[in-house]
């Protein structure tokens, strides 16, 4: 890696050249970024807006779940049994699941040997258990934080190799020439009031692409707090989108962003409601199923078909619960809990039917309060709200149907390389997850593709980057003009300002109403009409106080983009006659007016 300063403008921006910059530090580009470096290149570096602040390292469920073939005792498996089950969930290209499922015993195998605790038997056989959509028994996990331990190990693994990381460095452009990425802005998050904003260019032969999806967009989310994404800024330069009506949304605690699924759901709780006042407690439930243990069940059911899914409404199917929640919160206004403190009014196990039943007779669990049968079947699953500063056996859990994982994304082919030339979207930011994905998949294919795209880089696209000058020939002018969209909204008066916080704001609340997991032709038609709206114009109205909030600004600059192309990939698949699949129901199909 090569250090130049230049002046742009009168203002001195630092350049750096290398071969490879891996931008994200999530588990996939931190596994893209360990194989370059193990395939021979070693002329690259990660840069991060947070190198603790992604979906990897914050995220997880009761049980957070890796998938991948089989590999232990009598289980009959194979690559391409594996594929046609990662293909037969829709949306799914056949080569690229061919490949994700190839691989996905090597990728499993190196955090294995990099120390992620994934369990086993005394003979060494990784058992697996069947997951959501899963015909088999592939997935495995390493508790509640498999996705903590591979960021932990992979980062560790890292450092090990020397590579460079520019943390809190946080991309706001990509540059393109003649059909390949050439190279980035970032600002130093450190350096926003400086004269130069904290710019810095970075000037690379490929970008592996590793920002993860567009978490932001929704306002009933999730995700961390902590990411973002940046899809937005590879729409800009021309990157192609593949599945984006594609989404996961599924039942989350709101005080603390978690997945209330499995045990959780498996112990059943009671739902409760309560006015906007703190009153009117009741449960919403009960009224709206035939009998207390069949709604007892569904609650079960919804342990390990946690995902909202369209195919799983009638016939007081689990996913009928996710609807009802939502009913209570967006409709009628009110707040929703899971209370572990107390059963279900008129609960009784015998009146659970057989699957119910059975597994919680197999788990000794047949006795007490939600609450006392969690300790027993699942104590971690306590401690790590505990951790968080909330005891399920003192108080109830406030939860709402939530996005979770965007199963869309950036196109990739099957060496994870997009339409733009040495542009690699890995991990969530790569659109290859498919419709019902099994749960865990996306781990896996975040490994997959980190690697697949490493290989590639390090076979075909070795050569370093061009010299500055040249480099410099290509972008400038775009520079330039960023750094004036900067200085305007810095230094510029507005008539009508807008301050970011109210954008994205406006930019949740459009697409949690709008484009969650309910949707209309006529909703999203009238999404984007504001969308756009609201788009145009953008960088002239946005006001804010000084440099320090110059990168709040410009996120919203590109979240109005990518929300905007999202809202037309679902206005394309509603209008094509699209209907209610996956993780989302499609109301009143009309065809536009």
């Amino acid at each position: 890696m090569e250090k130049k300063v230049v002046k742009i403008k009168g203002l001195e921006i630092p350049v750096y050249s290398l071969n490879t910059v891996v931008l994200g530090s999530g588990a996939a580009g931190l596994n893209c970024a360990v194989h370059l470096v193990l395939n021979g290149q070693k002329d690259i570096a990660i840069v991060t807006e947070d190198l603790y602040g992604g979906t990897s390292r914050n995220a997880g469920s009761d049980k957070q779940t890796y998938y991948k073939l089989s590999l232990s005792g009598a289980a009959v498996d194979s690559p391409y049994e594996m594929a046609k089950t990662l293909f037969s969930c829709g949306a799914m290209h056949g080569d690229i699941a061919l490949v994700e499922a190839t691989l996905s015993a090597q990728e499993f195998f190196h955090l294995v040997q990099i120390g992620v605790p994934f369990p086993h038997d005394q003979y060494g056989g990784y058992v697996g258990y069947k997951t959501d959509h899963d015909p088999r028994q592939r997935g495995t996990s390493a508790g509640p934080m498999t996705s903590w331990h591979m960021h932990e190990r992979l980062l560790k693994q890292v450092k090990d190799l020397g590579i460079s990381i520019f943390d809190r460095y946080e991309a706001v452009s990509l540059f393109m020439h003649k059909g390949s990425v050439v190279g980035f802005l970032c600002l130093d998050r450190e350096r926003l009031e400086e004269d130069n904003y904290g710019a810095a260019l970075f000037n690379c032969t490929n970008l592996v692409f590793a920002t993860g999806g567009p978490a932001v967009l929704f306002k009933a989310s999730v995700y961390p707090e902590a990411q973002r994404g940046s899809t937005g800024l590879a729409f800009e330069i021309g990157a192609k989108g593949r599945n984006l009506s594609e989404w996961q949304y599924g039942l989350a605690s709101l005080k603390f962003r978690w997945n209330v699924s499995g045990s959780y759901q498996q112990v059943v709780p009671t739902y409760v409601s309560i006015g906007k006042d703190g009153g009117d407690e009741k449960e919403f439930l009960n009224e709206l199923f035939p009998s207390v243990g069949k709604l007892a069940t569904c609650i079960f059911l919804k342990g390990y078909q946690w995902p909202f899914d369209a195919r799983r409404i009638t016939d007081y199917g689990s996913s009928l619960i996710d609807l009802l929640v939502h009913r209570e919160n967006v409709a009628l206004g009110r707040r929703v809990f899971v209370d572990f403190r107390r059963n279900i009014t008129g609960f009784r196990f015998e009146d659970l039917e057989p699957e119910a039943h059975e597994y919680l007779k197999r788990s000794g669990v047949l006795f007490g309060t939600p609450f006392e049968r969690l300790q027993k079947m699942n104590q971690p699953a306590i401690q790590l709200y505990a951790d968080h500063g909330i005891d399920l056996g003192r108080e109830p859990l406030e939860v709402a149907v939530c996005a979770q994982h965007n199963n869309g994304g950036l196109v990739g082919n099957i060496w994870w390389e997009s339409n733009i030339k040495h542009l690699f979207p890995v991990g969530e930011a790569n659109g290859s997850h498919g419709v019902y994905r099994p749960g865990g998949s996306a781990l896996n294919a975040g490994q997959v593709g980190g690697y697949r795209a490493a290989q590639f880089i390090a076979a075909r696209y070795w050569k370093g980057p061009p010299s500055v000058n040249s480099f410099l020939r290509m972008v400038k002018p775009a520079i330039e003009e960023k750094l004036g969209i900067f200085s305007d909204i810095v230094e510029g008066e507005r008539v009508g300002a807008l301050a970011p916080d109210k954008v994205r704001s406006a930019i949740q609340e459009r697409m949690t109403t709008y484009a969650a997991h309910i949707r209309s032709p006529k909703g999203v038609r009238t999404a984007l009409r504001e969308a756009y709206e609201l788009r145009n114009g953008l960088k002239k109205r946005l006001a804010i106080s000084s440099g320090r909030e110059l990168l709040n600004a410009l996120r919203v600059i590109e979240l109005a983009t990518t929300h905007v192309v999202y809202l037309e990939g679902i206005r394309a698949y509603l209008e094509r006659g699209g209907a209610s699949r996956g993780s989302y129901i499609c109301l009143l199909y009309t065809s536009p007016s």
